[in-house]
């Protein structure tokens, strides 16, 4: 069975109180929640992670390989400046699928450039919760068509 990780990135643990008229006002729990339900529609598990901490999120992304097949990865504002999290997503090459609750390209400018996204399978934003749905969907997709 596949597994994937989804790793969630900064102030996303405030989702549902945090600028709802932008990020909506689901919860992070409610997001996990429903990506463990569509795993199991798909067949696939999924562990859920969130840290405020860049370290912390690369120290994850390193020891992924040896638990997971794939990431999906909602880096938060580490989108825009972190080259370390590129970095470890290069160096342990399993496949990752970026997403973003808001429309990053629609939003300031400084929110549009993705230091993840030419590293990523694709990217996936503006959609809410949805976005992590088709996200893993895309993933899941791309790893059952891996020879």
């Amino acid at each position: 069975m596949l597994s994937i990780l989804v790793l969630h990135g900064p102030n996303l643990n405030l989702l549902g109180n945090r600028e709802p008229s932008v990020y909506g006002a689901t919860t992070l729990d409610e997001i996990n929640d429903s990506l463990m339900t569509l795993g199991k529609e798909l067949g696939v598990s999924v562990e859920a992670r969130q840290s405020n901490v860049e370290g912390e999120l690369v120290t994850w992304i390193q020891q992924a390989p040896s638990n997971f097949q794939g990431l999906l990865f909602n880096p938060a504002a580490y989108t825009h400046t972190s080259i370390a999290l590129r970095d470890a997503i290069v160096g342990v090459g399993l496949p990752m699928v970026e997403v973003h609750l808001s429309n990053i390209h629609g939003r300031e400018s400084f929110r549009r450039q993705s230091y993840l996204a030419s590293v990523s399978l694709g990217q996936i934003s503006g959609f809410g919760p949805q976005s992590y749905a088709l996200g893993l969907r895309a993933l899941v997709h791309a790893l059952d068509d891996k020879p």
